[in-house]
């Protein structure tokens, strides 16, 4: 994997975008990325980091501050990364998510969600791969290789936390370890062993709960039946008594349940049998109680129902008289009620008769006031419903000729209307015909002007385009001048910073001699002449040090001067471009002839839409009145031929209406119409039919009342009445009859109910026993049977209701039994399981018989710490020159401490062992990036082999003597094999020197900048 190059805007101290070409940088294969301390160096890192995996590493990605605040407002934040990866080249764009400001939004910013873009390039040209976050981030991880905190022990090589680790104690390195190897899902699984062991602690507790809760319900069952818990051998216990005692249950993890349950079970199944037998005891004796008392209340009941039966019978003797008379009574009704219907039908008959001749006079007052002859009402009848048939028949004829006339006045209306319309169109033609003829003579001066607007607008717009272009002009002039001298301005300080630079330069190549004078000794060779003897050494006015910063610092100034005065020099060549092609487009032109020009052709421009805009109107307008002139022609048309149309219909009409009207004539009569005098005539007809059934109802009414007094005076003698009168005055009304039945029934019911009484075997016994002298005993005396029997029964019940707990409490305590054998032999499994799972736990965390007291995630850091060790190894003995080695040890920690994680440095010098914090301060660095190294070769293999061409290594060079960091330097370059590139993060002032490919990070005020310089080496 090999970086290319890096574009970032507006992220971390970048407010202005930002170019980094990597393939520049690794034209030797080593860079150096220096800058002052918050300039922005790990920043770039970060960069490159939030390109490929869309977020930074550690806790700089919680800040969530990934936006420079040094940016514009409305500017996004962008990082552009262009790698290549197996063989393929892919360009990555990322914007994480940031607040835009908006007038819409809260507080006056509104969220962009992060966005994402990946390119490839194929065949010469990008291709667009995917613009989804999750698709980029997948198909990234796939071509790299590596998560994101595997790149960052790879690519950037973690030497400072390495450097920690050899400083600190065994008993801290857990914490830097698992930070570098990411080991947390080693964790992860102790406390996952940890939460089963906690789970299957809690089974087994919530079981023996369970077996706990059996155990106290049996001693419940116990102590509510009251058994003692003794059955002649002593339970299981301490010797001088019982272990178990009633109510007081074993626990189930320290005694022994099993007897106990089998203890109280014999002694609950004795209690139930006892209670049986007491139970079966106090029901007899309450049966027998009972028997007495219930033969006494029997005895007692007889007698008071004999002495209410007699007391009855005297009653009804009492009530035989009135009985007898009430039946006669009812006889003679009966008798009576046999002519009931003769006597009804007199009546009836006598009614009809009179309502008859009530309804004859009044039809016939009716008919002497209509003016009818009323002698014969019935021939008088036949004779209107015959005239009343003729009337019938000819009144269509009348709707007809009704109908006729309606139709012919509306004829005659809709004539008269048309004939006014066709007056009134004739009317409206003359004025629109004029009105016509005067927009005619108002369009004709109208119409050339309008046929040349389009040219008239033209002319005013290059007219106004001109005044623009003069307005322009002017302004780019203006503009010229200015940066004009001010170029002249910016090209003279320039100069000046150049000849300064050089004078720096100067004094500091004349300090050179000075400089190697200080580094020559006494009987060692000069450097340049070889000679051993320096009788006069060069006095150095000031440390090359501070020069060569002196002339890199006026080398940068002369170089910005010289970028400002090229961006100056493009600005006027630019401005002079634009103020020539103004000048081409007339520009030069007087500002006064260039607005007068405009002012006429807009007066010509504004005259000729005028003309247009009244020309349309008044078009308008003579087109609508051709349209209506047309409409008001059509309606005189149509108003005279109507008119013409509805005159021969009128006299159409006439003529069948006047037949119609003497065709009716001689019907009518004195009346204004036939259905006047047909309704009449009706009225005269009901009244003859209403006299004639009346007459006709009389003469049946007296016939039916001849008939029904001859029925009656047959029926009389064989009822045994000698009149219709005595006959009457037997009849009763139908709530007497009732009565009298109901009076005779209860009567009759109560007799046989006392001869049945009398005869039933209780009163016979009864009377029988009172006959010889046995009565019933005194309220006393069965008051006293009845509390013995309520007291035997009450005995009894509770003594069944004692012996049906202790049944229950039996099957109970059966059941608990059982249960409980099940639910302990169910417990076997799981008390097996708690206990596997407690030790597995407590070794995972390097507890009980754990005696390393080593965690499985120390374990695995143990193991990958040795790996680490190994690889790092064989560059320490390239940097140390042979001397040192890496080597991991687990030997155990003092005072039972956590062991695994020891790393000791063995010197082959001397073949002695020792611990890594007693290396010097070069040593240790060599040690560490040794180690960093080693780590990215490990991560490297366990990623699938990804080549890494692009690597940074961090700080650390400064405690090197000149020896070691020739050799450490020695073994980056060896890195660089392959065509691998490696940037060097350092302020170490000779790695300045000796490293002239440099990625300088500027700090300013307003954001930090970068820039790749070429430093000549001294």
């Amino acid at each position: 994997m090999r970086i290319h190059r890096l574009d970032i805007e507006a992220f971390g101290p970048f407010a202005t975008p930002q170019h980094i070409d990597f393939d520049q940088l690794s034209s030797q294969g080593l860079f150096l990325l220096n800058g002052a301390t918050g300039a922005g160096k790990t920043s770039i890192l970060d960069a490159i980091c939030f390109a490929l995996y869309g977020s930074v590493p550690g806790a700089r990605q919680e800040g969530k501050r990934l936006r420079s605040d040094h940016a514009a407002p409305g500017v996004e934040p962008r990082v552009v990364c262009e790698f290549t990866a197996r063989g393929r080249r892919f360009e990555v764009s990322r914007s994480p998510a940031w607040e835009r400001p908006s007038a819409r939004g809260r507080n006056g910013y509104t969220t962009q969600q992060a966005k994402t873009l990946l390119r490839e390039r194929v065949g010469g040209s990008w291709e667009e791969k995917s613009s989804r976050n999750d698709e980029v981030g997948a198909e990234l991880s796939d071509v790299l290789g590596m998560d994101r905190d595997q790149f960052t022990r790879v690519v950037m090589l973690p030497q400072g936390d390495f450097a920690a680790f050899l400083r600190s104690k065994a008993s801290d390195r857990l914490d830097l370890l698992q930070k570098l190897f990411g080991t947390q899902r080693f964790e992860a699984v102790e406390r996952q062993l940890a939460q089963q062991a906690a789970a299957a602690a809690k089974q087994v507790g919530e079981n023996s709960s369970g077996l706990q809760v059996l155990l106290d319900r049996v001693a419940s069952e116990q102590a509510q039946l009251g058994v003692s818990g003794a059955t002649g051998e002593e339970a299981p216990g301490d010797e001088e008594g019982p272990a178990f005692t009633a109510g007081d249950a074993p626990r189930a993890d320290n005694e022994d349940p099993e007897a106990w349950l089998a203890t109280v079970e014999e002694e609950v199944e004795a209690e139930w049998k006892r209670r049986q037998a007491a139970a079966s005891e106090a029901e007899s004796q309450s049966a027998r109680y009972a028997v007495e008392f219930q033969e006494a209340e029997e005895k007692s009941q007889r007698h008071a129902r004999l002495a209410a039966a007699l007391q009855r019978r005297i009653l009804a003797e009492l009530a035989a008289p009135r009985a007898l008379e009430n039946r006669e009574a009812l006889a003679k009704h009966r008798r009576a009620a046999v002519l009931s219907g003769q006597l009804e039908a007199v009546d009836s008959a006598a009614r009809r008769v009179d309502s008859a001749i009530g309804r004859v006079a009044k039809a016939r007052s009716k008919l002497a006031a209509a003016g009818v002859d009323a002698d014969d009402p019935t021939a008088a009848l036949d004779a209107a419903k015959a005239s009343h048939a003729v009337l019938q028949a000819r009144l269509p004829d009348e709707q007809r000729m009704e109908e006729i006339a309606g139709r012919l006045a509306a004829k005659r209306t809709e004539e008269t209307t048309h004939q006014a319309a066709a007056a009134k169109a004739t009317s409206l033609l003359d004025p629109l015909r004029e009105e016509a003829a005067t927009l005619d003579s108002r369009m004709e001066p109208l119409e050339p002007l309008a046929v040349h607007v389009a040219d008239r607008e033209r002319d005013a717009a290059s007219a106004a385009e001109l005044v623009g272009i003069v307005a322009r002009y002017s302004a780019a002039a203006t503009e010229l001048d200015t940066l004009t001298g001010k170029h002249l301005q910016a090209r003279s300080a320039s100069q000046d910073l150049r000849q300064h630079w050089l004078d720096v330069r100067e004094l500091r190549l004349a300090n050179a001699a000075g400089e190697l004078a200080l580094a020559l000794e006494s009987g060692k060779p000069c450097a340049v002449c070889g000679s051993e003897d320096h009788p006069k050494p060069a006095a150095a006015a000031r440390s090359a040090l501070s020069l060569a910063q002196d002339e890199e610092e006026a080398r940068q100034r002369f170089e910005s001067s010289e970028q400002a005065l090229a961006d100056l020099a493009g600005h006027v060549s630019a401005v002079a471009q634009v103020v020539a092609g103004l000048a081409a487009q007339g520009g030069s032109l007087d500002m006064a002839e260039a607005e007068a020009k405009l002012k006429s052709a807009e007066s010509a421009a504004l005259e000729a839409r005028k003309a247009t805009t009244l020309l349309a109107e008044l078009r308008a307008e003579r087109e609508a009145l051709s349209q209506r002139m047309a409409q008001v022609q059509e309606e005189h048309s149509a108003s005279v031929g109507a008119a013409a149309q509805a005159a021969s219909a009128v006299l159409l009409l006439q003529e069948q209406c006047d037949a119609l009207e003497a065709e009716l004539a001689d019907l009518t009569g004195d009346f204004p119409s036939l259905r006047e005098r047909l309704e009449a005539l009706s009225r005269e007809r009901a009244l003859l039919q209403e006299a004639a059934d009346g007459d006709q109802e009389l003469e049946g009414a007296q016939q039916v009342m001849v008939e029904a007094a001859a029925a009656l005076e047959r029926a009389l003698p064989e009822s045994g009445f000698g009149s219709a009168e005595e006959a009457r005055r037997e009849l009763l009304s139908p709530a007497d009859v009732v009565g009298l039945e109901q009076d005779l029934a209860d009567f009759d019911a109560e007799t046989a109910k006392l001869d049945e009484l009398f005869a039933s075997e209780d009163l016979v016994l009864a009377a029988k026993e009172a006959s010889i002298g046995e009565l019933p005993l005194p309220e006393s005396e069965r008051v006293e049977a009845r509390l013995h029997a309520s007291k035997a029964a009450e005995d009894a019940r509770s003594a069944a209701l004692a012996a049906g707990l202790a049944g229950k409490s039996a099957e109970a305590v059966r059941r608990y039994r059982v249960e409980y054998q099940a639910l302990a032999q169910a417990a076997e499994e799981p008390r097996r399981k708690a206990r596997m799972l407690a030790g597995l736990a407590e070794t995972a965390r390097g507890a009980g018989e754990n005696s390393y007291r080593m965690s499985l995630n120390t374990y695995v850091l143990a193991a990958r710490l040795e790996q680490v060790a190994s690889a790092a190894s064989e560059r320490l003995v390239a940097m140390s020159d042979g001397r040192y080695t890496l080597q991991h040890t687990d030997a155990k920690a003092a005072r039972g401490a956590k062991s695994g994680l020891g790393l000791e440095v063995v010197d082959e010098w001397t073949g002695q062992r020792r611990d890594t914090s007693t290396l010097s301060g070069g040593e240790s660095f060599m040690a560490s990036l040794s180690l960093a190294l080693g780590l990215a070769d490990v991560v490297q293999h366990e990623a699938g082999g990804v080549d890494i061409e692009t690597l940074f290594v961090d700080e650390g060079f400064g405690s090197l003597d000149e020896q070691a960091l020739e050799q450490v330097m020695d073994a980056l370059e060896g890195l660089r094999d392959g065509g691998r590139v490696v940037g060097l993060v350092s302020h170490v002032a000779e790695m300045k020197q000796r490293i002239t490919s440099q990625l300088q990070v500027v700090k300013g005020r307003h954001g930090s900048s970068v820039r790749i310089a070429e430093v000549v080496p001294t």
